[in-house]
């Protein structure tokens, strides 16, 4: 406990939680991107996803938990990093840091919104309850349908595509520094490890966002409609 109530504790907690969030962001991408198989393979993965029953909601609870935790820690280092230098400097020095790096807490914070709103349209359907009734073929829940219908509103396309652009933000100064803070670069790969933090940020932004874009261009449309 003394260690995690530590600046350093607290960093090292911060980067545990933050790389099971780099590893769900992943994985759900992976997911995601079967819209582009088609109808059959997206609703298929989400089916699969459905029956792992209550070791889904487990999932969940861990995935809730390491947000919690990183939010909550962040802004504990905020918090004491404020109060540590009251009083600003007369001139701020960006040259050693990014606007990445500077714009961590605002980013995070826009972030965890767009999570909220996230889990209320697709997740729990509370923007658009319509899309609870939605069936394939087969009696299942219809979630190629539900995604191509919530994405050709433009202007929650529009939300998603500045959301995943904060997210890529977010990542492109976090995911060097959490394999910083865990000890597993050095003088000789702290260069290539930001690097590689920023190509896996572009990445991540182009494989999310060509599911909106794909859907508003036409280029993944519904069963039966013409492109």
């Amino acid at each position: 406990m003394t260690f995690i109530k530590s600046s350093i504790g607290k960093k090292f907690l911060m980067a545990i939680t933050g790389l099971v969030l780099v590893g769900f962001v992943m994985g759900h991408l992976a997911g995601n991107l079967f819209i582009f198989v088609g109808p059959e393979a997206l609703n298929a993965y989400a089916l699969k996803l459905q029956k792992l029953g209550p070791l889904l909601w487990v999932m969940r609870g861990v995935l809730l938990f390491c947000l919690v935790v990183h939010m909550a820690t962040a802004i504990r280092l905020v918090i004491e990093n404020r109060k540590a230098r009251p009083v600003p400097y007369a001139a701020n020095n960006h040259g050693n840091t990014t606007v990445a790096g500077r714009s961590m807490a605002l980013t995070g914070m826009l972030v965890f919104a767009y999570i909220v709103f996230h889990l209320m349209h697709f997740t729990l359907r509370v923007t658009h309850p319509e899309f609870a009734h939605l069936k394939d073929a087969l009696g299942h829940h219809d979630v190629y349908t539900m995604v191509v219908l919530g994405f050709q509103d433009w202007a929650v396309s529009g939300v998603y595509l500045v959301a995943l652009l904060l997210l890529a933000l977010h990542l492109n100064h976090g995911v060097g520094s959490l394999v910083q803070t865990l000890g597993l670069n050095n003088e000789r790969t702290i260069v290539k490890v930001k690097r590689a933090g920023q190509a896996f940020s572009v990445l991540l932004f182009i494989g999310y966002s060509s599911i909106p874009v794909a859907v508003l261009m036409g280029w993944v449309t519904l069963p039966g409609v013409s492109q």
